[in-house]
């Protein structure tokens, strides 16, 4: 009998992977809070796991004729997921990034993140265990 590890694994490693994105997300927020006009980025987790673990809505655009424009989502930021957030208080240099926030999201991402590892980690044992037949 094989072991599929994406039947073992679940959507933990996809969430492992995600949270590691939006980590780097979050730390280039972190790292812009002083650049004028920089828009703050945001992973939106659940619509990236459903996507990445197929279970999100199949429907999209499709271009049935060379006319049409093509549905780039996610271009201008890089990850279909990937969104600008809306500031509380908009800065005047145009700049959305709010420091207090961005911290929050990240400590909250951290602890997420650890949790994911934990399950990751604990899934990797039973599999061991499994394997040597205890």
């Amino acid at each position: 009998m094989a072991i599929s590890f994406d039947s073992a694994l679940g959507n933990h490693e996809a969430a492992f992977k995600l949270r590691a994105q939006r980590a780097e997300l979050l730390a280039e927020n972190m790292a812009n809070v002083d650049t004028p006009n920089y828009k703050a980025k945001d992973l939106n987790f659940r619509q990236a796991l459903a996507r990445e673990t197929g279970e999100g809505s199949q429907f999209g655009m499709a271009t049935t004729h060379q006319g049409h424009l093509a549905t780039d989502h996610g271009s201008e930021t890089g990850h279909p997921d990937v969104q600008y957030r809306v500031p509380n208080q908009p800065s005047i240099d145009g700049n959305t990034v709010e420091e207090q926030i961005e911290h929050a999201e990240y400590m909250k991402n951290a602890l997420d993140f650890q949790a994911s590892f934990t399950f990751l980690n604990s899934k990797f044992k039973g599999l061991n265990t499994a394997l040597r037949g205890q």
